[in-house]
C-alpha cells in the first residue's frame, strides 16, 4: 500500500536519490531543503516531487507522513526539533536506506575514493538485465517494484553504513578522509571492518589496497587487481587509449572475458573488474554484462565532459589527493597532447591541514594549477590555513583565482581545463565559459 514521505534536507545527495526511489515505488514524496539550486534538484523536479523551503510548519501540515532526515542535520535544525518535539515517526537517512536493502538481493559499494563510479557503473549494467533500484552518489536514484536487486553506494562518513545489511559488497580502498569527524587511519579502518563484518554472501575487494588486505572475515573475501598468484580476479591484457580502456579479466585461472569501458584512468579499470566480479557471482550473464559496459555514460560530477569554443572541460568532484592524482592520470589518457591545466577547489579547512603536502604532490601532475579560496562547510567556516599554503608548495602554480577575474585561464591556448571540488567549482568554471563565450563567439 502506498506511502506519505516527506524528506528534511530532501536535496542531499543521497536524500534525493532515495527519494525518487520510493516515488518510483509508487509512494507520496516531498520534501524541504534551501532555496539555492542544487545539481542534484532537476531529477527531483522532473518526477514531480515537490520541494519546499525549511519550514517548522511544514511538519505539522505533513504530520501524516514518515520523516525522513538528512545526515547534514542535527537535532537543532528547524524541521528536525519541530519533528522531534511533534513526535512524529522520523526516520534517519540510514534507517530508510536499510529498509530498501531489505527488499532485495543488495549490492553496496563502499570506498574512501570511487564509489560513486563504481556504482554508477554497476547499477548501469544491472539495470539493464535485471529489475534494479539502485541508489548513487550523484544524485541519482531509480525504484522498480519488487526489485530482484538494489545497488547502493554506502557512504563511511560519520559511519553512516555501520547497520547496512547487504549481500555483497565491493571495497575500492580504504584511506584517511573526514578528518573533521575520524581521529586517524585506524578509526576509518575499523569503521570499514565493521561494515564488511555485516555483508552476507561475499565481499570483493581492491587487492592492491594494504588496509583491505589486512581484512578478515568469515564470509567469502575475493580480491581484484593485477598480481598474479595474489588476486582472485586477475586484470591482465590493459590496453588504453583516447577512447576508453580495455582489459582482460579471470577468475582463479578461468578466463571471464575481455571487458571495454568508455572511462580513462587506471583507477576506472578497477572499478569496472570489480562491477564484473559482483555480476559473475551474483549470477548474470557475462556477455550481457560485456555488452553493456560499453555503452556506459558515467555519473554526473566524474569526470563530466564537454566543449567550450573548441576548448574541453572536465568537471571532476575530486577533493582528496588521490582522486586528484586519479582525474588527472584519466586526464592525461583522453588528451595526451594537451596541456593539462588544473583549476582545483580545496574543500574545508580540516583536509587542508590534514593533506596539504599531498594535494601538493597530487596537483604537481597538472602542468599548471590554479587553486581556489578554500571552500568551508557548515561545520568550518573558517580555519588557520589557506589556499595560499597549498600554493606555496607547488612550482606549477600559476595563481590562486578570484570568481571577479579567471581571465588567467585565457594564457592556455592548447589547455583542457580540469575544474576539481566538492564546493562551488562550478561557479569558476561558469564563469570562465562566459569568458570563452565573450572573447570567441563564433566557436561556442
Amino acid at each position: 500500500m502506498p506511502e506519505k514521505y516527506y524528506f528534511i534536507g530532501i536535496k542531499g545527495t543521497g536524500m534525493g536519490p532515495l527519494a525518487q526511489i520510493l516515488h518510483d515505488q509508487g509512494n507520496q514524496v516531498l520534501g524541504s531543503d534551501i532555496a539555492n539550486f542544487t545539481y542534484t534538484q532537476p531529477p527531483l523536479e522532473a518526477a514531480g516531487i515537490e520541494i519546499l523551503p525549511f519550514d517548522p510548519n511544514n511538519i505539522a501540515a505533513n504530520q501524516d507522513a514518515t520523516f525522513i532526515r538528512g545526515n547534514a542535520f542535527e537535532d537543532d535544525q528547524v524541521e528536525v526539533r519541530a519533528a522531534l518535539d511533534a513526535g512524529v515517526k522520523l526516520l534517519t537517512f540510514p534507517e530508510a536506506v536499510a529498509q530498501q536493502i531489505e527488499r532485495a538481493t543488495t549490492v553496496a559499494v563502499a570506498g574512501a575514493h570511487g564509489k560513486t563510479t563504481t556504482t554508477g557503473l554497476l547499477a548501469y549494467v544491472f539495470k539493464q538485465l535485471e529489475k534494479t533500484s539502485y541508489l548513487i552518489g550523484d544524485g541519482s536514484g531509480k525504484g522498480v517494484p519488487n526489485p530482484d536487486f538494489f545497488v547502493l553506494e554506502a557512504d563511511e562518513y560519520r559511519r553512516h553504513f555501520a547497520d547496512y545489511r547487504p549481500d555483497y559488497a565491493i571495497l575500492t580502498n580504504i584511506d584517511f578522509d573526514h578528518p573533521d569527524y575520524y581521529q586517524d587511519i585506524d578509526d576509518v579502518k575499523s569503521a570499514f571492518r565493521d561494515f564488511a563484518k555485516n555483508v552476507k554472501k561475499a565481499v570483493v575487494a581492491y587487492g592492491d589496497d594494504v588496509h583491505l588486505r589486512q581484512l578478515q572475515l568469515d564470509q567469502p573475501l575475493y580480491y581484484y587487481g593485477e598480481e598474479p598468484g595474489r588476486d582472485d580476479f586477475l586484470i591482465e591484457g590493459i590496453e588504453k587509449n583516447a577512447q576508453g580502456s580495455t582489459f582482460d579479466l579471470s577468475f582463479r585461472g578461468q578466463p571471464l572475458g575481455r571487458f571495454t569501458i568508455p572511462l580513462f584512468g587506471q583507477h576506472n579499470i578497477h572499478n569496472a573488474a570489480a562491477v564484473v566480479a559482483v555480476a559473475y557471482l551474483a549470477g548474470l550473464d557475462l556477455a550481457a554484462v560485456r555488452q553493456e559496459m560499453l555503452t556506459y555514460p558515467g555519473v554526473k560530477r566524474r569526470f563530466s565532459e564537454k566543449s567550450v569554443a573548441g576548448t574541453p572541460f572536465i568537471d571532476d568532484y575530486a577533493h582528496h589527493p588521490r582522486e586528484i592524482q586519479a582525474t588527472i592520470d584519466a586526464v592525461r589518457q583522453k588528451y595526451p597532447d594537451k596541456e593539462v591545466v588544473a583549476v582545483f577547489q580545496p574543500h574545508t579547512f580540516s583536509r587542508v591541514i590534514a593533506y596539504k603536502d599531498d594535494f601538493a604532490a597530487a596537483l604537481s601532475q597538472a602542468d599548471q594549477v590554479y587553486l581556489t579560496p578554500i571552500f568551508g562547510s557548515a561545520r568550518e567556516q573558517s580555519g588557520t590555513v589557506s589556499a595560499a599554503d597549498i600554493a606555496a608548495e607547488l612550482t606549477n602554480c600559476a595563481g590562486i583565482l578570484s570568481l571577479d577575474d579567471v581571465s588567467p585561464l585565457l594564457g592556455h591556448p592548447n589547455g583542457v581545463f580540469v575544474f576539481m571540488g566538492a564546493g562551488d567549482i562550478q561557479k569558476y568554471e561558469f564563469a570562465f565559459e562566459q569568458l570563452l563565450s565573450q572573447t570567441q563567439p563564433g566557436l561556442v
